[in-house]
């Protein structure tokens, strides 16, 4: 089968981890025998042709990183940058399916014009529900003419597949409760290229030693830091546990929040914190190595229900898992059902402190529970697993 991808970010240009999961959902696909096309913002020299996989890039301007208003306006212009590839290349390469990932939100037009061409189906991986999560947490109001702008495109996106595959069941279900469609509604969990552990970057305490760590039980949290994730949440967590001399939190990654974090952690006199700024990938890999216990957030205010990417990486390394999440998010029973880690409802401080010392104290805890949470992984999220359950729902619809 010859595959399109479709996705805003991609390795090796990028530490967030939807370019890591779509560029193991490609590798993986092309270890099964497909021949798959991957197209993705970036500097045309990095596109590259090896083998069965072959990458696209286009100049799309900076949609990460940067304002919320020069992002906005170079995720619109995405499909019409694309154009060009479409007209002078894709046209004329018959593509047997296309699997686009969101967000963004603005694939959906040049995803309705491949179909028309290419006469294939189209599988939707949508992981964050914008613009209403936005709309939650009052970044935009709901009646707003960007709102409506936001909600055509959302609207065009949803239209233009023929499965759209949820992150989680009460995603799923959310979904189907708010939008109506005569789309084939799935889940496909997040995903990661599952190795045996002795098979990792060993354990070369290299940050430990530069941040003067050794014999502390240090939390960690890598990742996006934006409204969505609510890092205050966390920042409070290490102010309540500032009396534990023998846990440090260590923050990685960019976002909204960054700011505040830097901020707070001055303000709050936090010299149990570290934020070590963005890391590449290699770094990134050994940070998971060395820290003994995976944090996430997620904003209270969410409606709908996200699975962190973050997540995989974790449990991955075997590390024990402890979030705060929304009311009602199935994440948080998925990982206290399985062992993997503690979870709390947002807002619930002293609960998540409890856990944060329980895990702190108890080393031999903290492998029981990572080796479960490793486990997990293996069961639910694998890539190999993802990549058949993909082309399974095409070949029934």
């Amino acid at each position: 089968m010859k595959i399109l991808i479709l996705v805003d970010d991609f390795l090796p240009d990028s530490i967030k981890i939807a370019a890591k999961m779509m560029h193991e959902l490609a590798m993986q696909f092309v270890k099964e025998g497909h021949k798959v096309t991957v197209m993705a913002p970036g500097k045309r020299e990095l596109s590259t042709k090896e083998g069965n996989l072959r990458v696209i890039r286009y100049n799309a301007g900076r949609i990460k990183n940067t304002s919320k208003l020069r992002r906005a306006l170079n995720e619109s212009l995405l499909w019409i940058r694309a154009l060009p590839i479409y007209f002078f290349d894709l046209c004329k390469d018959r593509h047997d399916l296309i699997i686009y990932y969101s967000p963004t939100i603005f694939f959906g037009p040049l995803v309705q014009l491949l179909k028309r061409t290419w006469k294939c189906p189209s599988y939707l991986i949508l992981r964050d529900i914008f613009p209403q999560w936005a709309i939650d947490q009052k970044i935009l109001k709901k009646k707003s003419l960007i709102t409506s702008y936001f909600k055509l495109f959302e609207k065009i996106n949803y239209a233009a597949a023929d499965i759209i595959a949820l992150q989680s069941p009460k995603n799923l279900e959310w979904f189907g409760a708010h939008f109506s469609t005569n789309k084939k509604l799935s889940v496909l969990y997040n995903w990661t290229n599952v190795l045996e552990r002795n098979n990792l970057p060993e354990d070369s305490n290299k940050y430990r030693k530069k941040l003067k760590l050794e014999g502390k039980t240090v939390f960690f949290y890598g990742g996006n830091m934006g409204k969505a994730q609510d890092m205050m949440n966390l920042i409070r967590l290490a102010k309540n546990m500032s009396q534990n001399t023998n846990v440090h939190f260590v923050f990685v990654g960019l976002g909204d929040e960054v700011d505040l974090v830097k901020k707070a952690i001055i303000d709050y006199g936090l010299t149990n914190t570290t934020y070590l700024g963005t890391v590449d990938q290699s770094e990134y890999l050994i940070l998971l190595r060395e820290f003994d216990v995976g944090m996430f957030s997620l904003h209270k205010s969410h409606a709908s229900h996200n699975f962190p990417g973050k997540l995989l990486g974790y449990m991955q390394n075997g590390l024990p898992i402890l979030g705060s999440v929304n009311p009602g998010n199935d994440v948080k029973e998925l990982i206290n059902s399985h062992s993997a880690g503690y979870i709390a409802i947002n807002g619930q401080d002293e609960e998540l402190a409890s856990y944060a010392q329980k895990l702190s104290s108890d080393p031999i805890l903290r492998n029981k529970i990572g080796d479960a949470a490793n486990q997990l992984l293996k069961s639910h999220f694998s890539v190999q697993h993802s990549t058949k359950k993909i082309l399974e729902e095409i070949r029934e619809y």
